[in-house]
């Protein structure tokens, strides 16, 4: 399974890009929606030259310093040396103020976070010298956590403004490195040791123009990568660049890795799914008929959207009445569709809507998400009124391998069962708290080929109630001691009526300089 995920990752990053259906999550920073990424041709391993982001700079040497909005002070160290021309459009740049007030547009966890656009869009910007400018690349500096560099559009002749810093995955081992060899990545030995120490994200090197390296507060740029995003991993909440500024560095402590920092790490908090609601807050009661009454709590202090639109449409009756049209044992079951058949329903607002996604809200047996028809790279941009309630499985540690997970969700897998393959493909915005064990009756009903059970299960009704402070049963276990026993195959909650076509690995590219 981890094979097959991550060769999907790495396929993405070779493949054209997309402003509307793209393929991954952890693939390029690309500038342009119809621009090809860098080819697939087998590539000569790399001199095996001393890797420089960790070097000190010398007492007066220009650095930045990046004031963020509510989060604090960036400084990154600058390369001359090796990037002088992406060295002088950013000194350039920040020195006319370009930078001040810009977001961080585009953020995707264990991936980096991009701005320096001053659309706020992906699609702005300028160098310093007014249209593009090759920064090229040096082999010396690579994208290790904590680099910065340009986006681009089709390679580093094409930088502007917009820039990111790498946060990438922490974890990089031999396994890794032999998965991108298959696909003709190649990194020298050095480069190799300098990632298994730092984390980063390898295979986009040789393709931008790294410039600069943290040396403080690289916890700031790993707390931002946490936060709620929306289909084009745009922020819900604007990450606002108050002022980048070119001083000199003054002798200042070096910390480089994200272990030098004592920091609050939100990867180690508890799994969000099981905070428990407050007496008065408002839960969802979903009457199933010859079942019973399922409780959910919601979760609008993260995704406020995704929960108010289920609140206005249980309101307005419309999920009264409606069946649960695909039923999968050991997977979820699927309702919401006025049609009965996949294809239907919409938001409270009318059409499709953008849920977004949060880190913290993982597809936990008894969490209720949205399905979508979106193509992988497009997810919840098309919520509307369908949903799914997990039910999953008990996840093994071969298979937990397979994912970029926190510890806590690890447990959370291990314990009470769920599906992790479908993190950050779906809007994730509420928990079952009661009635769990009804959930995992009905999945066993007998389907037809399409997954639809052969007799309706209807909602009689689905109402928004005040939490009375009774008793909360998160687990199957709470009920009768059961835990959900699972199969191998990978399936995928839609609201297409090609539902059971199989799709990629659930990620995206980026898209900086295209308006489409």
């Amino acid at each position: 399974m981890i094979r097959k995920k991550l060769l999907a990752v790495i396929l993405c990053a070779m493949m054209v890009s997309s402003a509307a259906v793209s393929c991954g999550k952890k693939t390029e920073l690309d500038g342009s929606s119809n621009s090809e990424s860098s080819s697939a041709e087998e590539k000569t391993p790399p001199e095996n030259v001393d890797i420089a982001n960790y070097t000190a700079p010398q007492k007066g040497d220009k650095i930045i310093e990046m004031d963020i909005r509510d989060y604090g002070t960036v400084k990154f160290r600058l390369f001359p040396e090796y990037a002088e021309k992406g060295v002088e459009n950013f000194i350039g740049l920040a020195e006319d103020g370009y930078y001040d007030g810009l977001t961080f547009h585009r953020i995707i966890q264990d991936f980096m976070i991009q701005g320096g656009d001053p659309l706020g869009d992906g699609t702005g910007g300028k160098s310093l010298w007014g249209s593009t400018f090759d920064g090229g690349t040096d082999s010396h500096l690579i994208h290790a956590a904590g680099a910065v560099a340009y986006a681009n559009s089709n390679g580093t002749a094409t930088n502007k403004s917009q820039f990111y810093i790498v946060t990438g995955q922490r974890n990089i081992d031999d396994d890794l490195f032999a998965l991108y060899s298959q696909k003709d990545f190649e990194f020298s030995d050095n480069a190799k040791a300098f990632y298994k120490e730092s984390g980063g994200v390898p295979y986009l090197d040789g393709n931008y123009t790294v410039f600069g390296q943290v040396f403080d507060g690289l916890d700031i740029v790993f707390k931002i990568q946490y936060q709620a995003t929306d289909a084009a991993n745009k922020p819900f909440n604007d990450v606002v660049v108050d002022k980048v500024r070119v001083t000199e560095y003054n002798g200042e402590e070096l910390k480089w890795k994200i272990s030098d920092y004592e920091w609050d790490d939100p990867a180690k908090q508890p799994v969000a799914n099981f905070t428990e609601p407050e007496k008065g807050d408002e839960i969802i009661c979903m009457k199933i008929k010859d079942y019973g009454t399922v409780k959910i709590r919601l979760f609008p202090e993260y995704l406020e959207k995704a929960s108010e639109n289920f609140k206005e449409l249980a309101k307005k009756g419309y999920y009264d009445g409606l069946t649960f049209h695909r039923v999968i044992n050991d997977f979820m079951i699927q309702g919401g569709d006025p049609k009965g058949d996949g294809t239907g329903g919409e938001s409270a607002w009318g059409g499709q809507f953008d849920g977004g996604k949060y880190y913290n809200l993982i597809h936990a047996a008894g969490a209720l998400a949205y399905a979508n028809s979106g193509q992988y790279g497009n997810y919840t941009a098309s919520d509307g009124s369908q949903f799914f309630i997990v039910t999953g499985n008990v996840v093994g540690d071969d298979e937990l391998a397979s994912y970029s997970l926190s510890d806590n969700a690890k447990e959370v897998y291990k314990t009470a069962g769920g599906y992790p393959y479908l993190d950050g493909g779906y809007t994730v915005f509420g928990q079952v708290i009661d009635g769990l064990d009804i959930v995992f009756d009905i999945q066993k009903v007998k389907t037809d080929s399409n997954d639809k059970p052969e007799k309706d299960v209807i909602i009689e009704s689905v109402t928004v109630e005040e939490y009375d402070g009774s008793p909360i049963r998160w687990y199957i276990s709470d009920y009768s001691g059961e835990t959900g026993n699972g199969g191998d195959d990978k399936e995928e909650p839609s609201t297409d009526s090609d539902e059971n076509d199989s799709q990629a690995e659930s990620t995206e590219a980026a898209d900086t300089t295209s308006a489409e």
